[in-house]
């Protein structure tokens, strides 16, 4: 099985020169990506779309619902090119920047925006490449900001360019933007990941751009990269999809010391909402260059994830490192390491309270406390547009959240959400239909097996998005016969079912589960060797519940009819905790 199945935080990996081969990308999917990033601040849309069809064929040769994010290249400044492609800057040299384009070298270079100098003055401070090259404004013209190197470095093409505490007066929504959120519309991109989101106004202006160009089923995911972002990032979640914590940029837009703070808040306020939150840049970042993380990487990854993201991204580690795939697999190892030690029950009536009054949170927290009151195998939901799903995820249950859809952007929007897994299902019109139809779907993706307790949610009526109002407590598979268990095992096998001790001297096989209305100690050699027992005996401290228990194999009594229901040669599912003998949907055995 996929491990993106067993882990609940999801990964984002960027693409880039690193992931050109197919055989790279194909094991990036098969290493734990669930979402594919494509970073408009560089490429073309001929690169892109090259990534997009290779991504979308691979996804279908593998059966897995790997989505496609748009990050857009946003409000942001940028170097350009340099002639030997890069520079050092020396402490205490001087440094140009420029308005108009030129090819760079150690002396001047070209900025991306060129009202810059409108917006600042003599004593700015200007970084650079995410805050690693520190300058001051000496002087400055219309066209050129004069600047002294005070902290120095290597400086490349296309490398960042940050002007803490001062308000820009660029427009959130540039050409390129609006070209590149069309183009990726066109081309079916399931996220638009909205790059220095200041305000709730912010991202309306990109569902504008969708409204113009007739498509709605696009998820938006707001980039908190400066101070502003973060003082309103109330109303932002209002109105977005998610939130990316962008640590590079906001590292430099704010003091660094406050970055873990602003963090854990963003974290627990966006999954609060029942809305999905990534965490991201620098996560592994010195496997751009080694095959291992530092200590100190790897339990950043693990703090994201007892923080409670949804997703954990990779950036330059995938897009232009030397190990791309070692990167998704020790995320993958570090994400699942720390899944494994929270106790999601604790946390879970710790935020009991914690939910709003509407009928698919009110459904969707029953649905959590009931899977795990019960110990559900699964939490099984049937949604048209995701919502229930995203409710249910808000919860961190302990229960994997398995949700089937018909619609497949939907399914791809939802491998994003935490410990949901996805699944397509074909359009049923009645209620039995859906649950049938989304069991079958749970088990023949290996999710689910014969006998196992699953709690369901959907809507009534079909098909109407935001309906969910039914729960329902469901056994997988067809229950045959139920009774009462008095052992805890569970066990598939082949039946053997006799009227008398004759008949189980004549039939019985190794193996066996022995169907019979009660034992006795004639038969006693071929209890020994049964895999389980079946009886009709209500006895709880007759022959066969003693035996069974000594034998330490499942055993159900009070299974009233037993002998007339159940037929020799039938392979089921005997499930003393549960108290049912059941044949899987598919009529085939899942052990």
């Amino acid at each position: 099985m996929n491990n993106s199945f067993q882990r609940k935080t999801k990964i984002v990996c960027t693409l880039g020169p690193s992931t050109e081969d197919d055989a790279v990308l194909r094991e990036l999917i098969l290493s734990g990506m669930n979402v594919a990033r494509l970073n408009f601040s560089h490429g073309t849309h001929e690169t892109h779309l090259n990534n997009i069809h290779r991504i979308q064929k691979m996804r279908e040769e593998l059966n897995l619902p790997i989505a496609i994010m748009l990050d857009t290249k946003g409000p942001e400044i940028r170097l350009e090119s340099f002639e030997k492609g890069k520079v050092e800057l020396v402490k205490g040299q001087t440094f140009t920047l420029v308005t108009k384009s030129i090819v760079g070298n150690n002396e001047r270079a070209s900025i991306t925006y060129p009202d810059l100098p409108k917006d600042i003055h003599e004593g700015t401070v200007i970084l650079m490449d995410d805050g690693l090259i520190s300058m001051k404004v000496r002087n400055l013209t219309a066209t050129e900001i004069v600047c002294v190197v005070d902290n120095g470095g290597w400086i490349s093409d296309r490398k960042s360019v940050n002007v803490p505490d001062v308000d820009l007066g660029m427009p959130y929504i540039s050409q390129k933007d609006r070209e590149d959120i069309a183009f990726g519309i066109k081309h079916g991109v399931d996220f638009v990941a909205a790059s220095f989101t200041r305000s709730a106004a912010d991202i309306l202006e990109v569902r504008k751009i969708f409204s113009e160009e007739g498509h709605a089923n696009i998820n938006i995911i707001a980039k908190i990269e400066n101070m502003q972002g973060v003082q309103n990032i109330d109303d932002i979640l209002r109105v977005t999809d998610g939130i990316m914590v962008a640590r590079g940029d906001l590292g430099v837009e704010i003091p660094l010391e406050q970055v873990p703070v602003i963090q854990k808040m963003l974290i627990h306020k966006v999954y609060s909402s029942g809305k999905q939150v990534i965490t991201a840049t620098q996560m592994l970042d010195s496997m751009m260059k080694n095959p291992r993380p530092t200590r100190a990487e790897a339990t950043d990854v693990a703090n994201a994830i007892y923080d409670g993201t949804s997703a954990i991204m990779l950036s330059g580690e995938t897009a232009a490192g030397l190990y791309p795939i070692e990167a998704v697999r020790t995320m993958a190892r570090i994400a699942m390491s720390a899944e494994r030690d929270i106790n999601y029950q604790k946390r879970f009536k710790e935020r009991e309270s914690d939910y709003n009054t509407d009928v698919t949170n009110a459904i969707s927290h029953a649905t959590c406390t009931s899977a795990q009151d019960l110990g559900a195998a699964a939490i099984l939901t049937v949604t048209k547009g995701g919502r229930t799903a995203r409710m249910i995820s808000k919860y961190r249950p302990s229960s994997p959240i398995i949700c089937c859809t018909t619609d497949e952007t939907v399914c791809r929007q939802l491998n994003l959400s935490w410990g949901v897994v996805p699944l397509m299902i074909k359009e049923v019109t009645n209620t039995d239909g859906l649950f049938e139809s989304a069991v079958e779907a749970g088990v023949e993706a290996g999710l689910l097996k014969d006998g196992e307790l699953v709690v369901m949610t959907a809507g009534v009526p079909l098909g109407v998005s935001g309906t969910t109002n039914l729960m329902k407590v469901y056994v997988v598979g067809h229950i045959l016969v139920t009774g009462r268990g008095v052992t805890q095992q569970r066990v598939c096998g082949s039946l053997c079912v006799c009227k008398n001790t004759e008949e189980v001297i004549r039939n019985f096989n190794d193996g066996d589960i022995l169907v019979i209305p009660q034992t006795t100690n004639s038969i006693f050699p071929q209890i020994r060797k049964a895999s389980g027992l079946i009886l009709e005996d209500k006895n709880p401290n007759g022959h066969g519940a003693i035996a069974g228990m000594s034998l330490n194999i499942p055993v159900l009594i009070a299974a009233e009819n037993a002998t007339k229901i159940l037929k020799s040669g039938a392979v089921v599912t005997l499930d003393a905790e549960r108290g049912v003998v059941s044949c899987n949907v598919n009529g085939k055995t899942t052990d």
